[in-house]
């Protein structure tokens, strides 16, 4: 259904206690169109609500046709793929089942982290923003240890527990406020986050050694406490690595 620029908001609330596992929206010129996949009860709920809109019946095997969008990537000696494509021979396999959680190794900023791992000596890690755990698994592949992995979203933890399991890596894997609950330890650490809150948590973090990605080539984060040491980019993403000032 569509609904007009102003009541967009008054739409997404009513649409969060319609369809709470989640709807779509595309903005279009003066207004908002949103899309819910649902049974006929839930048609009629819409209608209901928000009058006449468009039913369309989705594809046979719509549940399985998200995978045809998540493919594998090779960066160097690693393989990054989802657990229905096999692992080319002579690589490091990272099989991670995306689920609900961010991080397939497809992003340019996922890359860009393990381009950056690939080039360290293994040390003691910490993740800050774990998402699916493909760095965290990917580190623990490469050597590092011990690796701490946490992130605040309960769906990320389950996410990497479950892919690390099936990695046969050992992580430490917690649910934590980065931007307030203590931080472990660790030489270097790794928060493939926004900019905002890598400035929040950059003065938090007690590390010796900073990788930081999660935003375009023309953001350049000024964090206090560290010094900028090496910048990677891709596809207009970038990826710093910082020591202590």
């Amino acid at each position: 259904m569509r609904v007009a620029a102003e009541r967009a908001e008054e739409a997404r609330a009513l649409l969060i206690e319609l369809f709470p596992e989640g709807f779509e929206e595309v903005a279009l010129d003066g207004g908002i169109e949103f899309a819910a996949y649902t049974k006929a009860g839930g048609e009629e709920r819409l209608w209901q609500v928000f009058g006449p809109g468009a039913a369309t019946d989705v594809e046979a095997g719509w549940g399985e046709a998200w995978k045809r969008f998540h493919h594998p990537v090779r960066i160097d000696r690693l393989w990054v793929g989802p657990p229905w494509e096999e692992p080319d021979e002579g690589l490091i396999p990272v099989v991670v089942d995306p689920g609900q959680a961010f991080g397939t190794g497809a992003h340019p900023t996922t890359q860009l982290c393990l381009r950056f791992l690939l080039a360290h000596d293994p040390v003691s890690l910490l993740d800050l923003g774990c998402g699916s755990g493909v760095l965290s698994i990917a580190a623990a592949k490469l050597g590092y240890q011990p690796v701490t992995a946490l992130d605040l979203d309960d769906a990320a933890v389950a996410a990497t527990r479950t892919n690390a399991e099936a990695n046969r890596v050992e992580l430490t894997v917690a649910r934590r406020d980065v931007l307030s609950d203590p931080l472990p330890l660790a030489h270097l650490a790794l928060a493939n986050i926004a900019s905002e809150p890598l400035s929040e948590v950059a003065g938090r973090i007690e590390a010796v050694e900073l990788v930081a990605s999660g935003y375009l080539v023309s953001e350049e984060p000024e964090l206090g406490g560290w010094k900028l040491e090496e910048r990677k980019e891709l596809q207009g993403w970038a990826a710093d690595r910082f020591s202590r000032a």
